[in-house]
């Protein structure tokens, strides 16, 4: 069985639309994947600032702000369908995990904005959207999702850290796929970054010549303390009620605070690995030298950092893959990640 899927995959980091055209093939009870296009439409500032703070919105303005972004998605879908000159007959569907505006699984709910049917009729596309609603009416945390794909096409790394605006990591343990946020990386970079009117800390070489802020890196260190705060997923609410205030407060240097965000995201992924294992390291993260020569040296991890395609579009490529698995009717999120009550098979399908 062969599926042709367009993944779509907005991060905390703000950084832009990830599109992937990827192609999966199910044989012998076992998956294998390619990715044929991909490409990253990066956001305008008007969408960043907009994206930023829509949480803050009233509801009409909210739900105003869904439809636009889904419309959006489905005119980006539509120019990389052009520009990469694809079939659009042999496209299956698009999976799009839209742009995680609020979560809290706690109070029931975990919202993703980008509409879909406004995605399926500006493409003329089957699309599957909201992943993470079924998983968390199950009782679960509707997240992490990714590990679903880290068990089935990166099954050859011990551990799959993916450090985007939020870090996860996924292992196999006593034959079950285990997962968890661990911090946040980028989205707490990024932020400290604008301090210094950049968007990001590129390579880590500010961060590279701070010194550790011992109170700051025991106030990152101890997030786990937080009220409301769970053991498998991060959400944003909790950046802006909790560690926003205190990073505003502390009156460090920019380039100490990025120097201890490295030495914190290394002993959150020390935490979880065990030595000498295999470590395979993607999102955007891995191109930070200073925070993956900090975890090297806290792991003593075998770290595998793969081609830009991968470390770029691996969420794209996985949440590609969930919309694979929705279609085949098959499960795409594992009770053993999330807490929910079983397996459950994720997504809402739009039909043009």
């Amino acid at each position: 069985m062969i599926y042709n899927i367009i993944g779509l995959m907005s991060g905390t980091s703000l950084d832009g639309l990830d599109i992937a055209y990827c192609q999966f093939n199910y044989e012998n009870e076992k998956w294998s994947y390619k990715i044929i296009a991909s490409k990253t439409y990066n956001y305008t500032q008007a969408w960043r600032s907009q994206l930023k703070t829509v949480e803050e919105s009233s509801a009409l303005e909210f739900i105003k702000t869904d439809a636009q972004l889904g419309h959006y998605f489905g005119e980006k879908v539509n120019s990389f369908i052009k520009e990469f000159n694809l079939n659009k007959k042999e496209i299956d569907a698009i999976a799009s995990h839209g742009h995680t505006i609020f979560h809290q699984p706690n109070l029931g709910f975990s919202t993703q904005i980008g509409n879909g049917a406004q995605i399926c009729a500006t493409t003329a596309l089957q699309t599957v959207v909201d992943f993470r609603s079924l998983d968390v009416a199950l009782d679960g945390q509707g997240a992490p999702l990714v590990p679903i794909g880290d068990l089935l096409l990166f099954n050859e790394y011990d551990y799959c850290l993916n450090i985007g605006g939020i870090a996860n990591i996924s292992s196999q343990k006593n034959g079950q796929r285990i997962a968890k946020d661990i911090t946040f990386a980028n989205m707490i970079g990024n932020y400290l970054c604008e301090e210094l009117n950049i968007p990001f800390d590129d390579k880590g070489r500010i961060a590279s010549k701070g010194e550790a802020d011992a109170n700051l890196l025991n106030f990152l260190n101890n997030l786990t303390s937080i009220k409301n705060l769970n053991n498998r997923s991060l959400g944003k609410e909790i950046f802006i009620k909790n560690v926003k205030p205190y990073l505003d407060e502390t009156s460090n240097s920019t380039k100490d605070k990025l120097h201890t965000l490295g030495k914190h995201i290394a002993l959150k992924v020390k935490e979880n690995v065990t030595s000498n294992s295999s470590l395979l390291i993607t999102g955007g993260g891995a191109y930070n030298d200073f925070w993956i020569a900090e975890i090297e040296d806290k792991t003593k991890a075998k770290v595998t950092i793969p081609s830009p395609q991968i470390i770029e579009f691996k969420e794209a490529l996985i949440f590609a893959f969930l919309g694979a698995l929705r279609l085949q009717n098959t499960p795409n999120s594992l009770a053993s990640v999330t807490g929910a009550k079983k397996d459950n098979i994720g997504g809402a399908v739009y039909v043009y």
